[in-house]
């Protein structure tokens, strides 16, 4: 998909106001606003452009780089803010600290856009479904973009609980639009993205069957994939145990002999890649907005803010030999894999390399993938479900852990699989709302020195602003 990326996509809504108003949210979304249905803009021949336009919203700014990153990595222990003492990153001080209200900049990006990404998927799936074109290509991009709008609402699920569920473009005249200023429950979220999920799974393609133009586009596995992991965060551990089970049993997936090489840019869609975002087309340089330098060491020496850096609790957690930490974490005064001198006078004595690019085509733009859904996730999810289910969870663990350089696991029981987890995982977005799923975000963040407050922080405050504009319809979550 590095050649559905050649055109960027900027977002230029300057206030969101949950979809109820026209939103100008592209300079080249096929000349129109995204939620203007004209028979002149929006033509069958432009079907491919429309799910790439959904595509495209996981290069943004809100969606991927620093405010995702706040919410879902400097709030761990994982992480610390990094930067400069003086430079708080807007709330990312906050955030860290757990110290957070509605009101918190943080939020308001990412909550807006997700629901602009959705946006998009609903204007193409409602498009897409009147068109004449090939059936079996309709499908499979109305599969597309039904997967990619379940990542999104799986992410804001996470996030803020139940949401808003709005699947059609919405009408900017209608005389009453109290209902999709509402909530739905969490239950009722959740069944939209696996109903979006089971219905994408038939009409796509396996990894295999996709020609090499079409490289990175949503694949059968990446929604079975995704559907395993809804599944796991409500513990539905036996369609865990089956889905997890296809994925292995396809052939498509395997484990990357060499972590490290995992997060280099040849290891982009690589064997064991199941989903990216695909950070970089041809002309121009299309990135994830700002994901690298956000993250890049900062000080003398440095490329970067410095932010999101790797926590010391983290680093002790490694047991010796473990590759994953050398892979997960630059450290000051190392040489990196491109031959980077990392000089002792950059500011923190660590940083995450997972986001470190060494093909930086400017300072804003990330020059490689985020890598979403990988191989080794499900063989952790397998042996999770497996311990819960009855079944084969040393294998599946021990593979994971053989990669990393590490013997078989002493005891495979579920603080095994979790501690594999954090460490395969890091970085990669799961911790906080693992440690939440897992029942025990209070006793781990609190002991890291964080101000969790059972009964509340398992969810994120509701963007203030958004209260505001439903003139109370939509409800905040509790503590807030």
């Amino acid at each position: 998909m590095k050649n559905l990326i050649k055109n960027t996509i900027r977002n230029k809504a300057s206030l969101f106001i949950l979809l109820l108003l026209m939103i100008s949210c592209s300079e080249e979304f096929i000349n129109v606003e995204s939620n203007q249905e004209t028979e002149e803009a929006l033509t069958a021949d432009k079907a491919p452009e429309l799910v790439n336009a959904v595509y495209n919203s996981f290069l943004q700014w809100g969606m991927s780089s620093f405010s995702w990153i706040g919410i879902s990595s400097i709030t761990t222990d994982d992480a610390d803010k990094g930067g400069t003492p003086g430079d708080t990153g807007n709330d990312k001080h906050l955030l860290d600290a757990l110290a957070f209200d509605a009101s918190s900049l943080s939020f308001a990006d990412v909550w807006s856009a997700h629901y602009a990404g959705i946006q998009r998927a609903n204007q193409a799936i409602n498009r897409l479904q009147a068109f004449d074109i090939d059936e079996t290509l309709k499908n499979r991009l109305i599969g597309e973009a039904k997967f990619l709008r379940a990542l999104m609402y799986f992410r804001l699920v996470q996030s803020f609980g139940g949401v808003q569920l709005i699947t059609e473009a919405p009408d900017p005249n209608a005389a009453d639009a109290s209902d999709i200023l509402k909530r739905a429950s969490k239950e009722a979220t959740y069944a939209l993205i696996e109903k979006d999920l089971q219905e994408a799974i038939p009409v796509l393609l396996n990894k295999s069957q996709y020609e090499a133009v079409d490289l990175g586009r949503v694949t059968k596995g990446a929604a079975k994939a995704l559907l395993a992991k809804v599944s796991m965060y409500q513990n539905k551990w036996p369609e865990v145990y089956s889905l997890t089970n296809e994925i292995i049993a396809s052939g498509d997936y395997g484990l990357t002999p060499n972590y490290e090489d995992i997060w280099k840019e040849i290891g982009e869609n690589n064997i064991e890649s199941i989903f990216e975002i695909q950070a970089r087309g041809e002309t121009p340089a299309a990135g994830v907005d700002k994901y690298s330098v956000v993250q890049g060491a900062t000080g003398a020496g440095g490329w970067g803010w410095g932010f999101n850096t790797p926590s010391q609790d983290l680093a002790d957690s490694y047991e010796v030999g473990d590759t994953r930490k050398d892979a997960t974490i630059i450290f000051r005064g190392e040489t990196l894999f491109d031959g980077r001198l990392v000089p002792n006078t950059v500011s923190n004595p660590m940083y995450n390399q997972k986001a470190y690019s060494s093909a930086l085509t400017n300072a804003d733009q990330t020059g490689k993938n985020i890598r979403i859904l990988r191989y080794a996730e499900v063989l952790l999810m397998n042996a999770e479900a497996a311990l819960k289910q009855g079944g084969d969870a040393a294998t599946p663990l021990n593979k994971v852990r053989n990669r990393a350089g590490l013997g078989n696991a002493p005891v495979v029981n579920q603080m095994a699989v979790w501690k594999e987890r954090r460490l395969e995982l890091a970085f990669e977005h799961d911790r906080y709302f693992d440690l939440v799923r897992q029942g025990r975000a209070g006793v781990v963040l609190r002991a890291h020195g964080k101000n969790f407050v059972d009964g509340k922080h398992e969810l994120f405050p509701i963007p203030q602003a958004q209260i505001d504009l439903s003139k109370g319809l939509l409800t905040q979550n509790p503590g807030y």
